[in-house]
């Protein structure tokens, strides 16, 4: 009898074993510890060495002609981009006399839609007091340029409806003129046209009634958009907490070291490692 011996195969070893990464790892916790620590060291002198500028804050409450319960912040939206223009820089620098470019003017500050009818003005300058004249002079500009632009719909508006009335009151003095004649005539043979005529006049006469009261109800509805658009708070200068500032920037680095920390262990110790043969790499 002939007996055969099959040797079995050693079982394949992973190529990333995580149990030995992850101890590997906690073998250099004075790496990643370090960089923890510079990262927290890192972000409190960055947050000494280079403070915040100095800033100021004032918020707006803006009315709009079109408001809705159900808006979903369109109109403050547009608001915002409208503040983040030329023509609001430059007229913003216009009152400051100052001689700044708007463009980089507009680098300085940024508008916050806080809800559909209350806009946050943030500007940054060299000190305080300049800061709070740039809040200040932007406030107004955008409190001017939005009041200008809704007496500008509201007469667009309201002229184009008093057209409209004058071309209706043309076309009832026609109307009038043929009831005149038929009249005077004594022209009886057409009382279902004449009826028709009379049922135009009274229909004419509405709608001229119509266009005057759309035409009312759209100048007077500017007078209170434009006392509804006014600065609700004063700018002012906004005054930055050092240790907040401090303890915010220091675990930020923190965060950042640990994490850099641990990805240059984890990748040593792969690199570390002996090198994977092409079979090792296929078996796995």
């Amino acid at each position: 009898m002939t007996t055969t011996t099959t040797s079995e195969s050693p079982a394949a070893v992973p190529l990333l074993d995580l149990q030995a990464l992850v101890v590997a790892v906690r073998r250099r916790r004075r790496l990643w510890g370090a960089l923890a620590l510079l990262g927290l060291l890192a972000g409190a002198a960055v947050a000494v060495l280079i403070p915040p500028p100095p800033s100021a804050m004032t918020k707006v409450l803006v009315a709009h002609e079109d408001d809705q319960p159900n808006d979903t912040g369109t109109l403050i939206r547009t608001d915002v981009a409208l503040l983040q223009t030329t023509r609001i820089a430059d007229a913003a620098l216009k009152s400051l006399e100052s001689t700044e470019k708007p463009e980089d003017f507009m680098k300085d500050y940024r508008g916050t839609g806080l809800t559909n009818n209350l806009l946050q003005i943030d500007v940054t300058g060299d000190d305080d007091a300049q800061a709070v004249a740039r809040a200040k002079a932007l406030a107004d500009a955008f409190v001017a340029d939005h009041v200008q632009r809704m007496k500008a719909t509201a007469q667009a508006e309201s002229k184009a409806l008093l057209d409209q009335r004058d071309r209706t009151r043309d076309e009832l003095a026609a109307v009038n003129k043929e009831i005149n004649e038929r009249s005077a005539a004594g022209d009886t043979t057409g009382a279902a046209s004449l009826e028709s005529l009379y049922a135009r006049r009274a229909e004419l006469n509405s709608r001229i009634a119509d266009f005057d009261q759309r035409a009312a109800d759209a100048r007077t509805g500017t007078p209170a958009v434009i006392a509804g658009t006014q600065i609700v708070d004063d700018p002012s200068a906004v005054r930055h907490s050092l240790p907040k500032a401090a303890a915010t920037d220091a675990g930020i680095g923190l965060v950042l070291g640990l994490f850099l920390g641990l990805a240059l262990a984890a990748v040593g110790v792969v690199v570390a490692d002996r090198p994977v043969l092409r079979r090792d790499i296929a078996a796995n």
